[in-house]
C-alpha cells in the first residue's frame, strides 16, 4: 500500500490522503498511523481518497473510526449527547473527516457497518473539497 498527501484549499485548508492498494488488516496500522502523525501535526480536515484503494476490511474501518474519534478530540464540535443523538436522527455528519471514492463492495461495507451515519462519501473531489467548512 501507498499513502500520499496533498493540501487543496477550499473553505479551509483540506489535507488529501491517498491510498493506493487494500487497506486490510496488513496495512491499516501505517495508513492509522500516517493520519495521526498529520492530525498531531496540526491537520483538521482531512478528505481520504480511496481511488486507488478497491477493498477495504473492517480493520480498515476501524482506522476510519479510530481517525473519527480523534479528530473529535482534537476539535469537539458538538458534545457526545448531542453527536449520538444527530447519527442516530441522521443529522449530524463529520465537520473534519470526508471519504472520496470507495469502490462498490468497500462501499457496501461501510453502509452496513453504519459509516454512513457519520461520515459523507463523496464520488466528485471538487464536491468534497467544497464539503468542508
Amino acid at each position: 500500500m501507498e499513502i500520499t498527501t496533498a493540501t487543496e484549499n477550499g473553505q479551509v485548508a483540506v489535507t488529501i490522503v491517498s491510498v493506493s492498494g487494500n487497506l486490510d488488516s496488513t496495512t491499516f496500522q501505517m495508513f492509522q498511523s500516517r493520519v495521526e502523525e498529520l492530525i498531531n501535526g496540526g491537520v483538521r480536515h482531512i478528505l481520504i481518497d480511496m481511488t486507488n484503494a478497491p477493498y477495504v476490511s473492517s480493520a480498515g474501518l476501524r482506522a476510519f473510526q479510530s481517525i473519527f474519534y480523534l479528530l473529535r478530540d482534537k476539535t469537539d464540535d458538538v458534545s457526545d449527547d448531542v453527536l449520538r443523538k444527530g447519527i442516530s436522527a441522521g443529522t449530524y455528519k463529520s465537520p473534519n473527516l470526508k471519504i472520496l471514492n470507495l469502490s462498490k463492495e468497500a462501499g457496501t461495507a461501510f453502509k452496513t457497518a453504519g459509516f454512513d451515519m457519520f461520515l459523507e462519501t463523496f464520488t466528485d473531489r471538487a464536491s468534497a473539497i467544497s464539503a468542508f467548512g
